[in-house]
Parts: structure tokens; C-alpha cells; sequence
């Protein structure tokens, strides 16, 4: 019962809702034992010949009565329990959701989509039913099944009610062993639940890949795999399942032999009547549920006990970039300053960054250039804050950007990233995403300035068309251009451009880039790509390898000396020359 007490905060929270439910659970329980004690009554006034109309229309009447209070209760606890139960699992969908939004990429690289998604849907439901049905079989079993008993030892005969339980114990030890089993099956049935949300959410991303690889047999069979793996784990789960209901039965069904072999030698001997009996055997009737519920609540808790391990466990995960209690929440615009001596992802990666030293004066592009893998994004997403620095400090405005809160931070900052990803809803929507408030003039020019607008005014519904999942429905270079209208539609004081447009030819380039130059007057820029073109008109152009700068200067200056720059650009004007001759 330890999730009882785990969840303790959240019945303290909601505790006028739990106390008017349970109240009105016992009031149930209290009523249901009022039938067969008139059953019981009638009988043996039947039996002697003393029942008048009048009194037979008196019992009928309050048995109706009864009726309609329990109908009314039952509506009422079922709301209030049943209702609270459903703001817990909001209340924890939101609170994994927000986890979610802080965690930073070393997160997502140690945990799969589809596992968190697992938790976020069928955890917070075993959770959810713990608050719920969880709290009915606990109150119910307790209080019906102890009212039931009393009643039966006290009104009609404690011998015959210790007899008729003797069997009780059997179940109580069994049900026990089968909880223990069942916490242990349930915890695996899960996991492997999450490895198929997994391989659904990876294999339904990469379907272009799949196909075009002709692996989609062999995918399919990995699905099928991984299914028969969640199906063997939760028929593991629902053997022992299985065996609660029909241990409590045959618990039950030993329980009635004996009170009607007993009792009727005690009807036999006068020490109780043929009313009192029925009443016994109805009131053990009654009972099968409070001993059903019992076994009940041991699989709904140890359910939400396993599920509740495994969501603590996930927000118990501190975010590795937060705000520092004395961040400011605004940030004063300025020179951008790099002084990194040392970065490196972990103690286990084998790549670093050194001895970045730089300044970026307010207004100034700064082209970012060098090999696949020598460290260019992930200079940028150090100004981000995705990542901190290990020693040394990125400033803004002589600010060291770990002592302002990442929001104020990053409401300053467009970022286009390599990976573009556009939500399933209109070209408009996507674009107007960093600003609500944007007017169709808003979209249209930032449109304008990434070179789109003549595009989608050719899409079947214009600015209305719906993209699809992840823009599945656009060209490369329309995703790529529709990610740069939407960082440039916030004017952000800094625009990061992290090799976004290597899917656009070299015109649609040139003129995307005279725009930004035209637009972002007095704005700073950062740019990295594999085209020199790209970078040629940048304040400052910085190549790196290996994670160390190994050349700084402007255009002008770099192709002027020997070097990675030099060699780069003098292959990429030949490649270009080679490509018009051929046309």
C-alpha cells in the first residue's frame, strides 16, 4: 500500500473531494446492509403467519427508498473520486510534459521518444486508476466488508460468522503471493510496452528511409517481434491476473457451504431462524464483493505502484541546464564575446573545443566554416544553452549568459537549425509559430525575405496548405526556407543559420542572404555552412578544426593566404565552373 502514502500529497490536495467520496462510500456501505435484513424480517414473519398488508407495503416502500439513495450516492462518490482521480492524471501528464520542455539534448540521447511517451500515457493511466478504483476497493473492502461482518456476528450468530470465514486466511496469503508476482510482471509488461512505442515512433519516422532502402519486410517483422514480446509479457500478467477472481470464488463458495451446513443445524436447534439464515447467506453474498475488491486492490496497487516507480523515477532527472536563483530575467544586447578554454560533452566523448577566443561586435555576421564534425553547431548551441561551457564564459553585452534565465536568453536568438522540423498544420501556422500575434503582412514578408512567398502562393491552398507530419508534403529546400521565415517573423536580435541552406541552389542563396543583409541592419548574424558563398560577405569569417580555430579574418583577407579557406574556396569556384560549362 506504499503508493497510498507516495501519493499522499495529492489526496491532501484534493482531500474535500476524498473526504465527501469516502463519506458517501460509507454511507453506501451502510444502506446496502439494510435489504436482506428486511428479507430476513419478512420471511420469518411470513413464516409466522403474522405479516399484515400494510406492513409488507411499509418494507417495499423503504427498500425503494433505499434504492433511491443508493443510486444517488453511488452517482455522487463515483464523481467525486472517479472526477479527482482524472486531475491526477492531468496534473502528472502536465508535469511530465513540462519536464519534458527543460530536459536538455543529453536527455533525449539517454531516453527514446517512445519510452516517454509510454509514460505519459499508459503509467499515468495505471496511476490514475490507483487514485480511483484504487481508493473504492480499499474503502469498500474495509468498511462494507467490516460492516457486513458485524452485522452478521452481531445480529444473527458469531459462531456461525467465525465458521463460515475459517477459509479467509487461504486467500488472504495467496492474494498477497499473487501481488508480489504480478508487480514483477506488470514492471516488465511495461518496459516492454515502451520498446514497441519505440520502434513505432522511429520506424513511422523513418518510413522514407525504410522504403527506399527495401527494408520494409524486414521492419515489419521487427514489429511483429517486438509485439509477440509485449504480448508475452502481459499474458504473463494477465495468468496471474487470472487468478484472483477465481481463488476469491472458490474462497467465497467454501465460505457458503459451511454457513448453510452449519446454519441449518443451527436453524435445526432454534438458535437462529430460517429469516436469519437467508439473511446470513445474502449478507455473505454482499461479502463476495469486499473479498473480490481485496484482490482487486492488490493488482491496482501494485499496477500503479510500478508505474509510479517508473514516472517518479523519470522526474526525479534534474535538468542539466537551468536557471541560477539570481538569473535576470532580461537581457541587455550588446557585444558577443567567446572565451571558452575548454568543452566537451562528457568525461566518455572524444571530442573538445579549446581556446575559442572571439568577438562579435552588435550588427556584425559572422561566417563559421571547417570540416564536417569540427565542432561549428556546436559552438552555436553554447550560446543557446543547451549545452554550458566547462571552462571559460560566453558574454552578451559583458553578460555571462549563465546568470540570465534561459528565456530571456533565447527570445533574443533565431535559430534555424540543420534538421528542419515543421509541425502537422498550415505553411502559415509554421512560419507565424515564434509570434501569435503575427498578421498576414508579418508572414508574407518574412516569406519574403527567405524567398517562399512566390512558392507556396503556388500551393494548392496557398498560405493554408497543411504541411503534413515534419513538412512530408515539401521539397528540402521549402522546409528549409519555411524554418528561416519563421525565426526571421520574431526579429530576433541574433539569427543563427546553421547550415540551412545547403538544400537551396546558389541563386535562391544569393538572393536570401542580400535580403537578411538588407533586412538585419544593425542585427547580429551568425552563419555556418560548407559554401564559402555563404559566408564570403561576413564582418568575420572563423574556420575550425578539430575543435581550435585555425584561421580568422574576412574573405578578402583568408584567400589571400594558404590554408583550409583558401583550398576550399578556390575548388568550390571550379566546381561551379564545371557545372556551367556543363550546361
Amino acid at each position: 500500500m506504499s503508493v497510498f502514502k507516495d501519493l499522499l500529497w495529492f489526496f491532501k490536495q484534493e482531500k474535500r473531494s476524498y473526504i465527501w467520496g469516502i463519506s458517501l462510500l460509507i454511507i453506501v456501505a451502510l444502506l446496502e446492509l439494510l435489504p436482506p435484513k428486511v428479507i430476513g424480517f419478512v420471511i420469518d414473519e411470513m413464516i409466522k403467519k403474522s405479516l399484515s398488508g400494510k406492513t409488507l407495503f411499509f418494507w417495499v416502500g423503504l427498500i425503494f427508498l433505499n434504492g433511491l439513495l443508493l443510486y444517488l450516492f453511488r452517482f455522487l462518490w463515483r464523481r467525486l473520486i472517479f472526477g479527482s482521480s482524472l486531475k491526477l492524471a492531468k496534473q502528472l501528464r502536465d508535469n511530465l510534459y513540462h519536464h519534458f520542455t527543460k530536459m536538455s539534448p543529453t536527455f533525449y540521447q539517454k531516453n527514446r521518444i517512445g519510452d516517454l511517451m509510454a509514460h505519459a500515457t499508459n503509467d499515468v493511466q495505471a496511476v490514475r486508476e490507483t487514485a480511483g478504483a484504487g481508493i473504492l476497493t480499499f474503502v469498500d473492502s474495509i468498511i462494507l466488508g467490516g460492516s457486513v461482518l458485524v452485522m452478521m456476528a452481531v445480529s444473527i450468530s458469531w459462531k456461525l460468522t467465525l465458521i463460515s470465514l475459517l477459509p479467509l486466511p487461504i486467500m488472504a496469503i495467496l492474494t498477497q503471493y499473487y501481488g508480489k508476482l504480478l508487480h514483477q510482471r506488470f514492471h516488465l509488461a511495461q518496459e516492454a510496452f515502451s520498446e514497441l512505442n519505440n520502434k513505432v515512433q522511429e520506424s513511422m519516422s523513418g518510413l522514407k528511409v525504410i522504403r527506399s532502402l527495401g527494408q520494409a519486410k524486414e521492419d515489419i517483422g521487427a514489429f511483429k517481434n517486438q509485439a509477440d514480446v509485449v504480448v508475452k509479457n502481459n499474458m504473463k500478467v494477465a495468468r496471474i491476473d487470472a487468478l484472483f477472481d477465481p481463488t476469491i470464488m472458490l474462497v467465497v463458495s467454501i465460505s457458503y457451504l459451511i454457513s448453510i451446513v452449519y446454519g441449518s443445524r443451527l436453524v435445526i436447534s432454534d438458535d437462529i431462524t430460517i429469516g436469519q439464515l437467508i439473511t446470513f447467506v445474502t449478507y455473505l453474498g454482499i461479502l463476495i464483493w469486499p473479498m473480490l475488491a481485496i484482490g482487486w486492490l492488490f493488482n491496482i496497487v501494485e499496477r500503479g505502484r510500478a508505474s509510479y516507480d517508473r514516472i517518479r523515477s523519470l522526474l526525479s532527472i534534474e535538468a542539466e541546464i537551468k536557471d541560477s536563483d539570481q538569473a535576470l530575467q532580461k537581457l541587455a544586447m550588446g557585444e558577443i564575446h567567446y572565451a571558452i578554454d575548454s568543452f566537451t560533452y562528457n568525461e566518455e566523448s572524444n571530442f573538445k573545443l579549446s581556446d575559442i577566443h572571439f568577438r562579435v561586435k552588435e550588427g556584425q555576421t559572422i561566417g563559421i566554416v571547417g570540416k564536417t564534425g569540427q565542432g561549428k553547431t556546436t559552438l552555436l548551441k553554447l550560446l543557446l544553452r543547451e549545452y554550458d561551457v566547462n571552462q571559460g564564459r560566453i558574454s552578451v553585452g559583458d553578460m555571462n549568459i549563465k546568470n540570465v534565465s534561459l528565456h530571456a536568453l533565447r527570445e533574443h536568438i533565431g535559430y534555424v537549425p540543420q534538421e528542419h522540423f515543421l509541425f502537422s498544420s498550415t505553411v502559415k501556422e509554421n512560419i507565424a509559430f515564434s509570434f501569435t500575434n503575427a498578421t498576414d503582412e508579418d508572414v508574407y514578408k518574412a516569406s519574403e525575405i527567405a524567398n517562399i512567398h512566390n512558392d507556396i502562393l503556388d500551393f494548392t491552398e496557398g498560405y493554408q496548405t497543411v504541411v503534413g507530419e515534419r513538412g512530408v508534403s515539401l521539397s528540402g529546400g521549402q522546409k528549409q526556407r519555411i524554418s528561416i521565415a519563421r525565426s526571421l517573423i520574431k526579429n530576433p536580435n541574433i539569427l543563427i543559420l546553421d547550415d540551412c541552406l545547403s538544400a537551396v541552389d546558389a541563386k535562391t542563396e544569393e538572393k536570401i542572404l542580400r535580403s537578411l543583409k538588407d533586412e538585419r541592419d544593425g542585427k547580429t548574424t551568425f552563419i555556418t555552412s560548407h559554401r564559402m558563398s555563404a559566408v564570403m560577405h561576413s564582418d568575420l569569417i572563423i574556420v575550425l578544426d578539430e575543435g581550435k580555430i585555425i584561421q580568422r579574418g574576412k574573405h578578402e583577407e583568408l584567400v589571400q593566404i594558404d590554408g583550409w579557406y583558401k583550398e576550399m574556396f578556390e575548388r568550390q569556384q571550379l566546381e561551379e565552373l564545371v557545372q556551367q560549362g556543363g550546361r
